[in-house]
């Protein structure tokens, strides 16, 4: 596990585990020390230091942030996690992520993110590359519960956030798994290009908001290889004054042949003065693709209310039950301990969005 408070990084365990596998897993402080080489020929090759504001800013200003070579052959023996806190008053995060996984190799990466309480707006602008070579497979997770402001919308994180994996091998693949249920403001695309032939890209969100949060999230899948897949799974839950809106990108490119893609938008409201809101955009150039989107809205019934509260359940255990079941989807793609952890979380963060 790497420990990351107010952009620098404050501990690492388990490296002389991973050292008998070949992992590395660094900060990126100590990695540019140590192995420079391979830190250069990677970093800022999947997000350019133009890609937008938020990505320049964090390339100007970055300290610190999480390393990590899997080498050929090498199936990493444990999940890897980082933990972000942002501690310190009238400050920002700006760490950066950078997971490298060579031929034939597999990684679990798991990350969790916290802040306390505080009046002003703190802002965390991050960035993530992962990088795929032949027959290997990346599977990111993130529990993400910064703070989300009060009731009335003051204070919280603004969580502006760039993720991209870029499928560089044949048959490589890179899965993105994501709760989102803190900050006041996200902005977050997690995204896969499919540069290699056969590759795949997944994505699995649920988004909650309550009070005045604003979520702007979503994916992008580029197709560039023939034969490539992907897969996206988006689940919105509002309540309180919310906004949760998925925003999706789904591009085939003119060489890519045979390409497949299945998109599943669900929304799920939870009182009459939230939004959600989905907005995807699918551009094919090649006529052999197949494209599948499909999105649903809805609320909670009253069936299902008088159902689940006659087995002795109150409102907000109801509630519970039937956003749990709405968002299982996703959940069963995490790690077991972080699935628990984060069906706690939905249920916190829907507190008092009943009644």
């Amino acid at each position: 596990m790497d420990a990351v408070f107010d952009s620098v990084s404050v501990a690492t365990t388990f490296r002389k585990e991973l050292e008998k596998a070949g992992v590395i897993f660094l900060s990126i402080s100590e990695a540019l020390r140590t192995y420079p080489e391979l830190v250069r020929k990677y970093l800022g090759s999947v997000v350019p230091q133009r890609d937008n504001y938020f990505a320049t800013l964090n390339c100007a200003v970055f300290s610190d942030g999480t390393f990590v070579y899997i080498p050929k052959g090498v199936r990493c023996p444990m999940e890897l996690s980082t933990y972000f806190r942002i501690n310190a008053e009238n400050t920002g995060q700006f760490e950066r992520t950078l997971i490298i996984a060579d031929e034939g190799s597999y990684v679990s990466y798991l990350e969790g993110c916290t802040a306390p309480m505080r009046d002003e707006n703190q802002l965390h602008a991050a960035v993530v590359e992962l990088v795929a070579l032949d027959d290997a497979e990346i599977k990111y997770s993130t529990v993400q519960n910064w703070y989300p402001g009060d009731k009335n919308g003051k204070g919280g994180i603004y969580n502006f956030v760039t993720k991209r994996g870029a499928c560089r091998g044949k048959r490589s693949k890179i899965s993105w798994t994501q709760v989102e249920t803190g900050s006041a403001i996200t902005w977050k695309y997690p995204s896969c290009i499919l540069e290699g032939d056969h590759s795949v890209g997944e994505f699995y969100s649920v988004a909650v908001t309550n009070n005045h949060q604003q979520a702007d999230t979503g994916t992008k899948m580029i197709h560039i290889g023939n034969h490539t897949r992907s897969k996206i799974i988006s689940k919105g839950i509002s309540a309180g004054q919310s906004n949760n809106t998925y925003r999706g990108l789904v591009r085939v490119m003119g060489g890519a042949e045979d390409v497949r893609n299945f998109t599943q938008c669900d929304s799920l409201l939870l009182g009459d003065r939230c939004g959600a809101h989905t907005v995807p955009y699918i551009e094919v150039k090649n006529p052999t693709a197949q494209i599948e989107h499909e999105a649903t809205t809805s609320k909670i019934s009253d069936d299902q209310m008088f159902y689940c509260m006659a087995r002795g359940l109150d409102a907000e255990e109801a509630v519970a039950m039937v956003v749990n079941g709405f968002a299982k989807d996703v959940m069963k793609e995490l790690p077991m301990e972080f699935a628990v952890e984060a069906q706690k979380l939905l249920g916190i963060s829907l507190e008092g969005s009943v009644g």
